[in-house]
């Protein structure tokens, strides 16, 4: 099997068009950011608050990474710590963690929710680059999406999002499968990628304003 860069470079059009830097960039923007709310949210000192944001950054795309035996890209390329911090610096400067407790949890939601899409879509690609199955493809996709989160909220002893609420996985599954039908179907447009994007954060943030959920088990 080809490593991850070597499938890049022999990839045949679908991610030549669609630039999955950008969602990748945008992930990491909006899972640093709500690790910094978290982290003021907990009242970490700084250092956890940087580590509790690189980690929620980083964390689903290492997963990601070891799953398709490659080193984290993250030991390699700066990019995505330097987003992360860069992303806590303007955070600090505009004194967010400041803020009262209800807008800090609607931040929250609005950045979890872009950055679970968003990484749903960058870790999809992947697998479609490497040629993977359907399976294959919305497995590298809801990792990549809920790894970082899931670490986040371990580490603050709070129960992961993934385990309890608002369709949260399901959502990840479902735009890694649309990007792998869309890569199917042999439709190379950008466009089409980003209503997949706003398709799936919409779902997110009505499945959390409506509070939809699936049943847990003592329901059924």
């Amino acid at each position: 099997m080809p490593t991850y860069l070597e499938a890049y470079r022999m990839q045949q059009g679908f991610g030549q068009v669609v630039d999955m830097d950008s969602f990748s960039l945008v992930g990491t923007m909006a899972f640093a950011f709500s690790g910094y709310l978290v982290g003021a949210r907990k009242q970490l000192d700084l250092l956890g608050l940087v580590i509790l944001s690189l980690l929620t950054a980083v964390g689903g795309g290492m997963v990601r990474d070891a799953l398709i035996g490659d080193p984290p890209r993250v030991f390699f390329d700066n990019t995505a710590p330097l987003v992360a911090l860069g992303t806590l610096t303007v955070a600090w400067l505009f004194g967010l963690h400041r803020k009262e407790s209800r807008l800090i949890n609607r931040l929250f939601i609005i950045s979890d929710s872009i950055g679970l899409v968003a990484f749903s879509l960058a870790g999809a690609q992947i697998g479609i680059d490497m040629g993977m199955t359907l399976f294959g493809v919305v497995t590298l996709g809801f990792v990549t999406a809920i790894g970082g989160g899931i670490v986040r909220d371990v580490l603050v002893n709070d129960v992961p999002f993934i385990l309890s609420t608002d369709f949260y996985g399901i959502v990840s599954l479902l735009v890694g499968a649309g990007l792998w039908g869309l890569a199917e179907l042999g439709w190379h447009d950008a466009w089409l990628v980003q209503g997949l994007f706003a398709l799936g954060l919409l779902i997110r943030l009505v499945a959390h304003r409506r509070a939809l959920r699936l049943p847990t088990v003592n329901s059924i």
